[in-house]
């Protein structure tokens, strides 16, 4: 199954159902929401622990966590920067947590809104991995955690109080069918009548990681950048004149049947594509772009009403040990900890050889470009191109 992380039909609601037993270690805290899961007590010193030492050693915290025995994970798909074997490798770790793995094809607005509806139930999620553009501006859902491997994450790319901080990045890039298409390699070809209908972002702008950063190459290909974000909503107005833009959501089904037989997204995403695609006998092909290699690592963070906190601030820790970051390696995507891993010789050598990397200056953006480019998508997209 390709997943795509993003808006989907009836996705939220299917979140908001989601239910299963209340669990936890001592108490402090209880609350209710009829409309989601059970009401769970909240172990008070794991939620306020903001580092390994609140709980003493690895063994404190890994028994803490195995007393919550549980772990609710959200968006996650599995063949997401190979999440699949991630999740795979804490549980082997740690097999006696479960771990709920609730709508994976949730955006990150949508990860951050099913945290508040289910505030004070077990069927909140715990941990959240966020694009930028939701993370920097939904800190007060956040608790502040800095994992042992804190020093090693650039200052540029975490929360100063560690309300979140980056975990991975691709490189933004085109994909399509190349049996049916053919070549592209600019974005006037876009505008060819055979397109009609099937080109797509991965989501909403505003709302999802992939969509927002597709947006970014697209405005930088049609002549903006970070500052002037005019340029991207004219071609994508003009695409839509041409008949050629599609803004259904983007899924397994929609790129196998060919609705949407050209898609922006992460060089990780087009790579899975591309391999699940061959199999079917599809030539799926996707390129980046020198002048608009927009870059932006996703973001881990932990609801700060997380129904199990200990078990969230272990997956935190396991996430930043070089086992997990190179399974996001071996994914397609480049891990935070990449160049740390390099020195002390710990990243997958046979990854490394054939990895996509980033040639030259990337387009990158600050906490606050990233609030100032969302409220500006959130005030133009909809009445330009519509729902």
């Amino acid at each position: 199954m390709i997943s795509l992380r993003k808006l989907a039909a009836g996705s939220l609601a299917a979140v908001l159902a989601f239910s299963m037993a209340a669990c936890g270690s001592g108490s402090t805290d209880s609350s209710a929401d009829s409309t989601s899961g059970k009401a769970v007590k909240i172990d008070e010193k794991s939620a306020k622990a903001t580092s390994l030492a609140d709980f003493g050693t690895m063994d404190d915290l890994v028994a803490a966590a195995e007393k919550e025995g549980q772990l609710n994970v959200i968006a996650l798909p599995h063949n997401w920067s190979n999440y699949g074997e991630v999740i795979n490798g804490f549980k082997k770790k740690y097999p006696n947590i479960k771990i709920n793995e609730l709508n994976p094809n949730a955006s990150s607005k949508e990860e951050v809104d099913a945290a508040k509806t289910n505030k004070g139930t077990d069927a909140a999620p715990d941990v959240f991995d966020l694009g930028l553009a939701v993370a920097s501006t939904s800190t007060d859902n956040f608790a502040s955690y800095k994992v042992q491997a804190w020093d090693k994450i650039p200052d540029s790319v975490k929360n100063a109080d560690g309300k979140y901080y980056a975990d991975y990045t691709g490189i933004m890039s085109i994909g399509w069918n190349a049996d049916k298409y053919g070549d592209i390699n600019s974005l006037d070809d876009l505008m060819d009548p055979k397109f009609a209908g099937t080109v797509a972002l991965n989501g909403k702008p505003a709302e999802a990681g992939a969509a927002f950063n597709g947006y970014l190459m697209i405005n930088q290909l049609a002549g903006g950048d970070i500052n002037d974000l005019q340029p991207g909503l004219d071609y994508f107005k003009k695409l839509k004149d041409a008949g050629n833009l599609t803004t259904v959501d983007v899924t397994d089904g929609t790129i196998d049947s060919g609705q949407t037989g050209v898609v922006m997204d992460w060089s990780y995403n087009q790579a899975s594509y591309q391999k699940s695609l061959k199999e079917k006998g599809v030539n799926w092909k996707f390129k980046t772009f020198k002048n608009a290699q927009v870059v932006s690592y996703y973001n881990q963070a932990i609801n700060v009403d997380a129904p199990h906190p200990a078990a969230a601030r272990l997956w935190e820790e396991y996430l930043y040990t070089a086992d997990a970051q190179n399974e996001w390696f071996k994914g397609g995507a480049n891990p935070v900890l990449l160049n740390s891993m390099k020195e002390d010789g710990t990243v997958d050598q046979d990854t490394l050889k054939t990895a996509i990397t980033i040639e030259g200056d990337p387009v990158t953006y600050t906490n606050d470009d990233s609030t100032r480019i969302t409220e500006w998508l959130q005030n133009n997209w909809d009445k330009t191109i519509g729902n």
